[in-house]
């Protein structure tokens, strides 16, 4: 939840900063593209896959870095390992149902759950950290449910697909938060990865046994573009702690949005998925609550900078 975190805003944003953030987000706005093209690969087999090949890259980059003496230190943080574990379930369920609506054509319902995520993230700020939600806060809220009431009916059920993705990737980042800044996003990375690879070995493992895996006998193309799933995942990540060290939350706030709308672009206009009125009805009335967050966010930023400058004001 962006709240008065929305700390100075510089007179100019950094350039690097924005290049940083917006590759990241852009990156994660065409991965569909990207899962796409590993079929024949079922879901279980991609994740799998994604999730050995992650550790591998993560390894490299740590030896690269020298940084081994940080990862140890984290690994004898016994609290950090369990909340690092839980997070990795989450990351898990996330990468899952994304990979599943992606290779069966629900890349739509997909950038649905991330522009639902922020109001999410709202909603556990309350019910988690006990924050209070200014007005047009509530009003975000508000018209997001009515959004998915309108969405559940063009659906025909509820869309459990983009639930599952808001919520798993809320309650991950508000993990991440409690974890706090002393974790780098590789060594995080590293260890949840470390968490989910009994998980991956057990999902290949039933995949070659019930339907076989495609790694060997479909082309070197093909097991090249399994094994580079490890960098696909790793690259938005390091871009994504760069942008942010360098940006107000303001703005990061602002360019996540580009994530799952460069989703739903590439959904609708170039793979041609469905889109009867009902639907963008609902995306609508979504987009009217994130504009509504939006410009509370901005109000709060401004409201916490007046009452900055008149602290200042009043000490000297």
């Amino acid at each position: 939840m962006t709240t008065a975190g929305a700390s100075k805003v510089p007179a100019k944003l950094s350039r690097s900063g924005l290049a940083y953030a917006i590759g990241a987000y852009g990156l994660w706005g065409v991965f569909p593209l990207y899962f796409l093209t590993l079929e024949p690969a079922t879901p279980f087999e991609v994740v799998g896959y994604r999730i050995l090949f992650s550790l591998v890259f993560c390894a490299i980059l740590i030896a690269f870095t020298k940084n081994w003496k940080t990862l140890l230190g984290l690994l004898k943080q016994r609290r950090t390992m369990l909340l690092l574990g839980v997070a990795s379930v989450l990351i898990y369920i996330n990468w899952q149902v994304f990979i599943l609506a992606v290779l069966n054509n629900q890349i739509v319902e997909s950038s649905l759950g991330y522009f639902i995520n922020p109001i999410v993230t709202v909603v556990l700020g309350v019910l988690v950290l006990r924050e209070r939600l200014r007005p047009l806060q509530w009003v975000a809220v508000g018209i997001s449910f009515v959004a998915v009431v309108v969405l559940t009916v063009s659906y025909g059920t509820i869309p459990w697909i983009s639930l599952t993705l808001a919520i798993s990737f809320g309650f991950y980042g508000l993990l991440k938060k409690r974890i706090g800044k002393n974790v780098d996003a590789i060594s995080s990375l590293t260890v949840e990865t470390m968490w989910m690879t009994p998980v991956a070995i057990t999902q290949l493992v039933i995949v070659s046994n019930l339907v076989g895996l495609t790694f060997i006998g479909y082309g070197t193309g093909h097991m090249l573009l399994l094994m580079s799933s490890g960098v696909v995942t790793a690259v938005p990540l390091i871009l994504f702690g760069a942008g942010t060290r360098r940006l107000p939350l303001t703005a990061v706030g602002l360019i996540q949005y580009s994530t799952p709308l460069f989703s739903f672009l590439l959904a609708v206009f170039v793979l041609h998925e469905p889109m009867p009125t009902t639907r963008w009805v609902g995306f609508i009335i979504i987009w009217i609550a994130l504009i509504v967050l939006t410009i509370d966010m901005f109000r709060a930023g401004n409201a916490n900078r007046i009452a900055r400058a008149a602290e200042e004001l009043a000490i000297e």
